[in-house]
């Protein structure tokens, strides 16, 4: 199969499987227990006026025309309008979804940084002390809550320390102007130095929380793939050719472990974007996770609906990039 038709095949599979997604959070949203419009005006609101609202946001509808309506706004770009504060959900959304990226993007390269050369470190010295400890770390930073870890951050380098701020993006009266939405990446691109700096010293605890937990799984997955691919021929005639062992560790053994390793950088991203739920709320991070939580603790329907598909859409696209890159690095799984 052709590049341009596996990648044409993964868009087409993926349509299908999004609009189910679409059906099963309607549908979970309606079988739930509890009233979204009870959770906005209250348990002591009057009958009529409960009536009147639910009325107005149009739940007394039958669910097939709620959700078809739903859908063609979907179609039609449109995920409607916040029923809490009545903003089109498209504009809430962008507000909050630069500050969820930045945080997954730096957690990620902590995750990254760490995970791939602890891992091939590891590897190169199998059975030593490196190797030991990035197993126990492994495991141990693994079990860890990612919301215990930052508070337990917030506690040690923003409590006892006094290092680094424990909550916010930003300290107030510092805001670069908005180019991105992503702080760091507009002082840079405006060199607006304060900005930079404070918005970097706020996203260290929560990245770094978020990036050590991912980190884990990505040392396993390099120093397994690289165990196993330097017990291979083409690794031990390169050391029988006398290429320097750093080389063959770093341009043979690992690169050849990365198609496997690519897979799940992609589906950790992702799980970055969930996992950056519990770290926003803990940190405070005005992020779409925070948004998310706000929104379903109102019930906001139109509003959950529209980030959990903007959520999807992210995912989707994430792994559809990941397979067109293992077919680029390895053609062999185009077929």
């Amino acid at each position: 199969m052709s590049l341009k038709w596996y990648i044409l095949t993964r868009i087409l599979l993926a349509i299908p499987m999004f609009f189910i997604l679409l059906l099963l959070i309607f549908v979970v949203l309606r079988i739930l227990p509890g009233d979204p419009v009870l959770s906005m005006l209250g348990g002591k609101a009057p009958m009529s006026v409960i009536e009147a609202k639910r009325h107005e946001l149009g739940y007394d509808r039958p669910l097939l025309n709620q959700f078809g309506d739903y859908l063609l706004g979907v179609l039609k770009g449109d995920l409607g309008r916040s029923a809490l504060t009545k903003r089109p959900i498209a504009d809430e959304i962008a507000d909050k979804l630069p500050a969820t990226i930045e945080l997954t993007i730096f957690g990620f390269i902590i995750a990254l940084v760490i995970g791939i050369f602890w891992g091939a470190e590891a590897t190169k010295r199998h059975g030593g002390i490196l190797d030991v400890t990035g197993r126990v770390y492994a495991i141990f930073i693994y079990s860890i809550p990612v919301f215990w870890l930052g508070m337990l951050f917030q506690w040690l380098f923003g409590v006892k320390l006094k290092w680094l701020p424990i909550a916010g993006r930003i300290s107030p009266l510092i805001k670069p102007e908005k180019i991105t939405g992503m702080y760091i990446f507009d002082a840079l691109f405006t060199w607006n130095l304060p900005a930079l700096k404070d918005a970097s010293l706020h996203i260290i605890l929560p990245s770094v929380a978020l990036g050590l937990i991912i980190s884990s799984v990505f040392l396993r997955m390099v120093r397994g793939n690289m165990v196993l691919m330097l017990s291979q021929d083409f690794v031990k005639a390169a050391r029988a050719r006398g290429i320097k062992e750093n080389s063959v560790i770093y341009r043979h053994a690992l690169k050849n472990a990365f198609v496997p390793i690519m897979t799940v950088m992609g589906l950790q991203f992702a799980a970055l974007m969930a996992g950056a739920v519990l770290t926003e709320t803990t940190f405070s991070w005005p992020g779409i996770g925070s948004y998310l939580i706000e929104k379903i603790r109102y019930r906001d329907f139109p509003a959950i609906q529209g980030t959990i598909a903007v959520y999807a859409i992210i995912v989707v696209a994430i792994s559809i990039i990941v397979d067109i890159m293992n077919a680029l690095v390895d053609p062999r799984v185009r077929y």
